[in-house]
């Protein structure tokens, strides 16, 4: 009987060898954003002309890899679960494919058999003394495809986390090891300036000590948290962990003492940060990492007391109906786990979910508070789902009022120079 070491030196090899495991038409799944492995997607670009029809879904990739291009479009091409910076060119352009979805959902559809999981293409973290691997930088939907797939391939980076959570994968589960010694990519803070400053300290005003956070990733969700590091005994439970946390936990902020579900304890599905996070979460005994379809399910999450979303959109119509991920008909990111942590907030006892926006666009010609959503928007949360709605002008509590109510608590925080615009739409929409 072979020893653990003896298998993974057995499973050992070249990128390139990797690659024997795909096959056309296969469905190759990745994680999120920084758990892409790039030594393997790079050596899958390299030879994308060997195969025909090959996919690669993932949210959120972070590189743009040799695939992300028109021309590789009939042998492999990005299947965006949501896109970003590296997908949105060919998602608006029509060479990338996209998949609507929940992210809590995912997995479901993997366990399902509705999204196919022919092979996976995973970072992950050195072998530990009993065989395991730690995806610790995006655990989210890649558990679901490890059970289900025919080919499991990891990559293997020294820099990569240990971490603690239902995101081990052993040794006898794999198919094939590549190992790399590169730099886990590192993401910045975003650049906050005075208008999500502004909102900012707006939502910061409503968060209680004792509430649990999920906080989205961007400029307003971190003016946000730069407002909170004074308040006490805050939890965790989100589907992104990133530096932000990591300052609410530096200044004693973020205790986790007072969570109804896991207290004690950080839970999160994926990492995108600097260095000093990924070093943070290394064997911690106070961060979990797990599956989408625990942290992102509104039921589970509800079950936190005080459970608060913070997430951005693009637009809100007057009955509070958000845009969150489309320019028109035109795609710029995806849903992910927006509705997800609204209907987990409104389920639970004391919690509040916030969306939040400028109040314009393009240099204040544009308002962002409109009648309708433009045509072709793609909906993102409903307008019964909706509770705070923010702006740098103030705050509009949406839930459990008419639709007349709204148009004027929406009204009131949008820019002074659209408010007479939007009161004679919403006239002649009759809900004003």
């Amino acid at each position: 009987m072979q020893t653990m070491q003896e298998m993974y030196r057995a499973r050992r090899g070249s990128a390139f060898d990797a690659l024997d495991h795909v096959r056309d038409g296969d469905m190759i799944i990745v994680p999120t954003g920084v758990g892409e492995p790039p030594t393997l997607l790079h050596a899958l670009s390299d030879e994308c002309r060997s195969f025909t029809d090959v996919q690669v879904a993932q949210i959120l990739a972070m590189r743009k890899f040799g695939y992300f291009a028109p021309e590789s479009r009939p042998h492999v091409r990005h299947a965006a679960l949501f896109f970003g910076g590296a997908s949105r060119t060919g998602g608006q352009a029509g060479w990338c494919d996209f998949i609507p979805n929940y992210f809590s959902e995912i997995p479901t559809l993997i366990e399902r058999g509705q999204m196919p999981a022919d092979v996976v293409f995973s970072l992950a973290s050195p072998m530990s003394a009993s065989g395991h691997f730690a995806l610790s930088l995006g655990t989210d939907y890649t558990m679901a495809a490890v059970a289900k797939a025919r080919a499991v391939v990891l990559e293997v980076n020294p820099h990569v986390p240990f971490t603690h959570g239902q995101c081990h994968v052993h040794i006898s589960q794999v198919t094939a090891l590549v190992e790399s010694e590169d730099p886990i990519m590192e993401v910045g803070l975003p650049r906050i300036g005075p208008v999500q400053e502004a909102i900012g300290r707006l939502v910061a005003e409503h968060i209680e000590d004792g509430s649990t956070l999920q906080i989205g990733y961007g400029g307003i969700p971190d003016a946000v948290v730069m407002q909170l590091t004074d308040k006490r005994d805050l939890g965790i439970h989100t589907e992104m962990i990133g530096d932000c946390i990591l300052t609410l936990v530096e200044s004693g902020a973020v205790t986790n003492r007072r969570k109804t579900l896991m207290p004690g304890k950080m839970v999160a599905t994926f990492a995108l940060g600097s260095r000093r996070l990924y070093d943070f979460m290394h064997h911690n005994p106070m961060l979990e990492m797990h599956p989408s379809n625990y942290t992102n399910d509104p039921y589970i999450a509800g079950q936190n007391d005080k459970l608060v979303s913070i997430n951005a959109s693009l637009q809100v119509d007057l009955l509070g109906q958000c845009g969150s991920e489309s320019i028109g008909h035109l795609p710029y990111s995806g849903t992910g786990g927006q509705v997800d942590f609204v209907r987990a907030a409104n389920r639970s006892r004391g919690g509040k979910s916030f969306i939040v926006l400028p109040s314009t666009a393009k240099d204040g010609t544009v308002s962002r508070i409109v009648p309708t959503l433009s045509s072709g928007t793609h909906a993102t949360t409903s307008k019964n789902d909706v509770n705070y709605v923010v702006t740098e002008w103030g705050v509009a509590q949406l839930r459990g009022k008419s639709a007349k109510q709204r148009a004027r608590e929406l009204i009131a925080i949008a820019h002074p120079d659209f408010r007479p615009w939007l009161r004679e739409e919403a006239d002649r929409m009759c809900v004003f």
